[in-house]
């Protein structure tokens, strides 16, 4: 006799043998009583069995139905938080204030939350409206750990082990996705995570949708104290930016990851801000336009954040390349307009967005795709802040190429630079500290002259000689030099505390110096080993491209090529 009982959580089968054998399979375990010639002996043993498989069968019959029951029951009394809600998460600290919402019936009920832990605190009831109830607390210090609670009626949802602090949404493709476990002495990172309990990790999982959704499909990785196990798959960047940001700031840091390898500005932006740049509806799976802004983040929209951080372009490169400086700026100014608005006010209007400058792709090469998504990740500017992009960082990392990378030199293992150079930003930038330097040499005052090129930066310089990583385009005309114009190298000659001076005499006596550019390569030096450095902070210069008749926009500084024999020319 075969017996097949299935709970929904495990499968138990019951077999009598003729010869009154009886196991019971539970998972891993069995239970095996045989021996037939035992019953003829011990009359009761027989009973014995027999009781014992009515018992079972009982209490396996009573387990299938009660869940049944117990769900039918959950069902009646579906409420809850939100998905990204739960155990041991992060919520932003004072002085904004942190949303909390979920689910709830019946319509028009009242929801309470509670807050136990260093201090008490009740909100005033809201309703719940459409199936959903949001609470915007009041401003709570930096600290925990607390337990929320939300109460509707006779039923109630508990979040334990919160902590308030500040909350950063990681965001890109894959050298953000890029996981810890990857990176340049991973063990002895994931060795460091115990240490750091008050920073913690959350994971979106990878969905996309073409329509807004309001609360994610899939988490990945709940909120955790971080562990070596949980944090191995874990955002590295994500992750060594919180570290080294508590380090600073001695109080909890939430971390988000949202980000998706091989995925254009296009799908994270919604189609407000991709109707501000002219670009159609596009089909072609993650990188349809909008299906991760409308999955991955369109749903974390009612959540307080401190800030962004940002690791993206390489598809770029090769997609919708030129429209990358509008793309990426109108990106920013969506998602700043989103979480301020889905949170009712509370995520700054301006919050703070740092940004990973790209780094490499081939050796050798002398396509233009990373120097130019380089450039119009700054708006074209070739520094940030600027008027464009305002409340904004970046990581310079052209000098942090890995030849050897197991996952393709797209993907250097070097992300502790990396994550330090963007915590340097966000002191500054986010944290307005006055005393941090984040902005390598970028150059103030340009003078040209048939035979050379003086170069004026806007700080002290660390210089190294170089024949090639400036260059010089050579023209008659006065229209702005492109790819395809005609580039020669301009060999540093000489420098200065804060000058360098390059040779100009490449060009023709026929044509005239028309634009000048730095670092303009998919790979422009090797690791740390660029020519120009900021003497005091050890930041490589960013790179850029000045053309001689191209107009000034004096809003970012008085940027003059000096002409020492036809004037003053303003440049971009």
């Amino acid at each position: 006799m075969h017996v097949n009982l299935d709970t929904g959580i495990r499968k138990y089968t019951v077999t009598r043998t003729r010869s009154l054998s009886l196991f019971v399979l539970s998972g891993d375990h069995q239970l095996n009583l045989e021996h037939a010639s035992m019953a003829r002996y011990f009359p009761k043993l027989s009973f014995v069995l027999w009781g014992y498989l009515l018992v079972t069968s009982v209490l396996l019959i009573c387990g299938l139905i009660f869940p049944v029951f117990a769900s039918l029951l959950h069902y009646e009394k579906d409420f809850g938080f939100a998905s990204y809600y739960g155990d041991h998460m992060v919520l932003q600290k004072s002085p904004e204030r942190a949303v909390v919402w979920g689910y709830g019936t019946p319509e028009g009920a009242q929801v309470t939350v509670y807050l136990s832990g260093p201090m008490k605190y009740i909100s005033s009831p809201v309703t719940v409206e459409k199936g959903i109830w949001r609470v915007t607390l009041d401003p709570i210090e930096a600290g925990g750990p607390y337990n929320v609670t939300a109460v509707l009626q006779n039923s109630s949802a508990t979040l334990t082990d919160v902590l308030f602090g500040d909350v950063w949404i990681c965001s890109g493709q894959s050298n953000m996705y890029f996981q810890t476990s990857q990176i340049f002495n991973a063990s002895e990172e994931l060795a460091l995570a115990s240490k750091y309990p008050h920073v913690r990790p959350f994971m979106v999982a990878l969905k996309t949708s073409d329509t807004e959704l309001t609360d994610l499909i899939g988490v990945t990785l709940p909120w955790s104290v971080p562990k070596a196990g949980s944090l191995s798959e874990f955002s590295a960047v994500c992750w060594l930016f919180g570290r080294y940001m508590y380090k600073s700031l001695k109080y909890p840091i939430g971390l988000l990851e949202s980000c998706w390898g091989g995925t254009p500005v296009e799908a994270w932006s919604s189609s407000r801000a991709l109707q501000k740049c002219g670009l159609e509806q596009n089909k072609n799976s993650q990188t349809d336009n909008s299906v991760l802004w409308n999955a991955m983040i369109h749903p974390l929209l009612n959540m307080t954040l401190k800030g962004a951080l940002w690791y993206q372009g390489e598809r770029n490169a090769d997609y919708h390349q030129n429209k990358y400086n509008c793309s990426f700026p109108a990106m920013i100014d969506d998602w700043r307009m989103g979480f301020h608005l889905g949170s009712g006010g509370q995520t700054a209007m301006d919050f703070p967005f740092g940004f990973v400058q790209l780094s490499i792709n081939i050796k050798g090469s002398t396509d233009d795709g990373f120097p130019n998504i380089r450039w119009h990740q700054t708006a074209d500017k070739g520094f940030v802040p600027n008027s464009r992009l305002q409340r904004t960082f970046m990581a310079v990392a052209l000098d942090l190429p890995d030849e050897t990378s197991p996952y393709g030199t797209i993907h250097p293992r070097d992300k502790q630079d990396v994550a330090y150079r963007l915590t340097l930003g966000a002191r500054a930038v986010a944290y307005n500290e006055k005393d941090v330097a984040f902005l390598g040499p970028f150059p103030k005052q340009i003078l040209s002259t048939p035979m050379y090129v003086n170069i004026t930066y806007d700080q002290v310089v660390a210089v190294k000689p170089s024949k090639d990583i400036f260059e010089i385009c050579c023209s008659n005309s006065q229209a702005p030099c492109g790819p395809m114009s005609f580039w020669v190298a301009a060999p540093i000659i000489q420098w200065a505390p804060a000058t360098i001076q390059v040779a100009a005499i490449a060009c023709k006596p026929t044509s005239q110096i028309a634009a000048l550019r730095y670092a303009w390569k998919d790979w422009p030096c090797d690791f740390k080993a660029c020519p120009v450095y900021g003497a005091k902070t050890a930041l490589p210069a960013p790179p850029f491209i000045f053309n001689r008749y191209q107009a000034n926009d004096v809003t970012d500084g008085n940027y003059l090529w000096k002409d020492l024999f036809l004037g003053e020319i303003s440049v971009n």
